[in-house]
């Protein structure tokens, strides 16, 4: 789930100086899922970046620049929110255990979310402010977020510790940590958390070598407010995450 938005910002790190410019590899996340019985997600996938004078898509989410200077940049974004999960993923002794009986559940579904994203970057670092709303009729929410990152050039790596909060609105958060009302009527429990605040810290890695080749790396740890580690949906007394990712990418 999370690593998808680490994803998103180590395909951007690693798209090279040269516009346009496209990046072809292949990487894989490890994300501990917040859903109770699911485990350890690891997802092997293509990393597909590219970044013009224009428009840009970077792994999972893409966009165009609507003002780009040397300082700012304001870009509409279009992204996917892959916090998903089919009912039957779900563990049905832990859901057991949380009062949840999983064949009354209905299944999570992924998303797009279309939004806007302004930048300042400057000596101090970098300031990104973000709104995206849900455009597939999934959840109907809408998430704003505000990240800082300082870049680091230790030898030819850029690293780049990054921290930042994201708020889910009541809709978005109720869907994916809340209890549905077709499965209220069914006889599962009522819970909605409503709307919520997510602090995030991560670290992103870049190391270019052989020309135009460079690894990706990146962790991150999302922390759950207790009105979302409450959900009887997720495991017991969790009320972390924590993502990884791996990749390596050629520039064209």
């Amino acid at each position: 789930m999370a690593f998808f938005l680490v994803l998103s910002t180590a395909s951007g790190l690693a798209a090279a100086q040269e516009t346009p410019r496209w990046g072809l590899g292949i990487g894989t996340a490890v994300s501990d899922s917040v859903y109770a019985g699911e485990g350890t997600r690891v997802t092997p996938f293509p990393l597909v970046s590219y970044e013009g004078e224009r428009f840009f898509w970077r792994g999972i989410s893409g966009g165009a620049h609507l003002v780009k200077g040397a300082a700012f940049t304001l870009d509409a974004t279009l992204s996917a929110r892959i916090d998903g999960i089919d009912r039957d993923d779900f563990g049905a002794d832990e859901l057991a255990r949380n009062g949840i009986d999983r064949r009354l559940l209905e299944d999570r579904d992924d998303a797009f979310d279309l939004g806007l994203a302004a930048s300042w970057r400057g000596a101090a670092g970098q300031l990104t402010i973000g709104a995206k709303g849900d455009v597939t009729g999934a959840s109907k929410g809408f998430e704003a977020s505000v990240t800082y990152a300082y870049p680091i050039q230790w030898g030819a790596a850029r690293i780049s510790p990054n921290i930042g909060v994201a708020h889910y609105s009541k809709k978005l958060a109720n869907y994916y940590y809340g209890t549905l009302p077709e499965e209220v009527a069914r006889g599962v429990r009522r819970y909605e958390p409503g709307s919520a605040a997510i602090a995030r810290v991560g670290i992103d890695v870049v190391r270019p070598f052989a020309g135009r080749w460079a690894v990706i790396g990146s962790v991150s740890y999302r922390k759950l407010p207790g009105k979302l580690s409450d959900s009887p949906l997720l495991e017991k007394d969790l009320d972390g995450v924590v993502s990884g990712f791996i990749g390596l990418s050629r520039g064209f």
